[in-house]
């Protein structure tokens, strides 16, 4: 469907949980590595309560592909077992040599020998218990006699606990306080904020192959937020169709009514108000400045290079825009214009680069000050500048290295300081910087 459109190698909302495009912002690589300190430390029994759609199930596999090969994972997917069941269900996970006439004892003493010989040869074993909020209590302190395997010095069974909240409410029953006991940690998946899911959205494009500008707007990101609640699940579903809105109507960015109908599709309860309010101002801004996808790009960073760093008292000599055509009385800005155009006369323009920001003529005080900080100077024999004229204002444009093909820029992008990553750099093909250069005085030429 849209894929080939945004240039994605294969989907990247997809609900089914992709260890390959595991998002460890908003605490949750945080959360993954405690979890493989505390497993691989013999902790016992852990807890992670999220609510649905929160991303437990990923964190389940990404827990199981991260662990040591030393330590066996049993995986009880159906929690609803009933306690004279639960140990026949981790034997035969375990390919231990039981039958379902076995008594629990039977089945423990050799579960028990099991655990031993495993211990012996310096390796554990981990139950995975998904949807734990409806195991039942019988069941549950079940789970908690097996906690009590162990020698002199460590357990011999892991057990992991992952539920909804419902789950604390289950472990706050007085017949079971003596298994909220033996817990030794508890994490909590928090729904993302707006700051991650920006980045979530981002993230997972790019995982995927897309190479260009956010595809998802302010403004839809603000309206996906609440409408998602920040739930992983929600996110996917919403993104998923809002790109395809976005392709059945011909266009590279996603507005707010996209996500307003993804949500209407969905049955998700969205915030009609502030929606209209949203596209009031957008249809204004649309009309008032002819708002096409060409033009996008520019605008959008030079919205984000105003963030890169706190705001900067202005220049009172720079006060207003120079008059195009000008050079900026600054040394440094001045070398990195000569090499751009150096740089330009001899690269190869099949080759990739990397766009780091634009900001206006105007913030050249706050450009000189970034080009001097101590993270960028390593940087500056790579960082090409140029000067580009549209609708009449000028802007700096900056631009990093060359590439052979998209996968090495690709790589490189993730090395770049957090004080660029942070206006999410972008892959240029070095011929778009070309034809600009050699422009015939149009609107977009740049300046020299």
């Amino acid at each position: 469907m849209y894929y080939d459109y945004f240039g994605l190698k294969y989907p990247p909302f997809k609900i089914t949980p992709d260890i390959q495009l595991f998002y460890s912002g908003g605490d949750r690589g945080l959360v993954l590595e405690a979890l493989i300190y505390a497993v691989e430390s013999g902790e016992g029994i852990l807890k992670v309560v999220g609510e649905v759609g929160s991303g437990k199930t990923m964190l389940c596999r990404m827990l199981e592909q991260k662990l040591s090969k030393r330590i066996e994972v049993v995986y009880i997917a159906n929690p609803r077992l009933p306690p004279e069941m639960i140990l026949h269900a981790i034997a035969l996970e375990m390919r231990l040599l039981i039958t379902p006439a076995d008594n629990r004892l039977q089945v423990m003493h050799a579960l028990h020998q099991h655990l031993l010989e495993k211990q012996a040869n310096h390796q554990q074993v981990v139950v995975f218990i998904e949807e734990a909020q409806e195991m039942p209590l019988e069941t549950l302190e079940e789970i908690r006699l097996l906690s009590n395997l162990e020698t002199s010095r460590n357990k011999l069974l892991q057990i992991v606990l992952f539920g909804q909240p419902e789950l604390d409410i289950k472990l706050s029953t007085p017949n079971i306080r003596q298994l909220k006991e033996r817990i030794t940690h508890r994490f909590y998946l928090k729904p993302f904020t707006g700051d991650n899911i920006r980045d979530y959205l981002h993230f997972r494009m790019y995982a995927v192959g897309y190479r260009g500008p956010p595809v998802f707007s302010t403004a839809a990101i603000h309206l996906l937020t609440k409408v998602s609640k920040g739930l992983i699940r929600r996110i996917n579903i919403l993104a998923d169709k809002a790109l395809l809105a976005a392709f059945a109507n011909e266009v590279h960015l996603v507005r707010p009514k996209y996500i307003r109908l993804a949500a209407r599709d969905s049955g998700f309860a969205y915030p009609l108000f502030s929606y209209r309010i949203g596209v009031g101002v957008g249809i204004l801004l649309v009309i008032a400045v002819g708002f096409w996808f060409s033009n996008y790009r520019e605008a959008l960073w030079t919205e984000l290079s105003n963030h890169l760093e706190a705001p900067i008292a202005p220049n009172p000599v720079m006060t207003s825009p120079p008059i195009p055509g000008t050079m900026i009385a600054e040394p440094l800005l001045d070398q990195r214009l000569k090499a751009t155009q150096d740089w330009l006369a001899q690269v190869n323009g099949r080759y990739y680069t990397i766009q780091v920001m634009q900001t206006k003529v105007e913030n050249t005080a706050d450009l000189e000050m970034l080009l001097g900080k101590p993270a960028i100077k390593p940087l500056l024999d790579k960082l090409y500048l140029y000067r580009i004229n549209t609708k009449g204002e000028l802007y700096w444009g900056m631009v990093y290295g060359e590439f052979i093909n998209s996968d090495s820029a690709a790589a490189a992008i993730a090395q770049l300081p957090k004080i660029l990553q942070r206006n999410k750099p972008f892959l240029r093909k070095i011929n778009q910087l070309i034809s600009i250069n050699i422009g015939d005085g149009n609107s977009n030429q740049i300046e020299r």
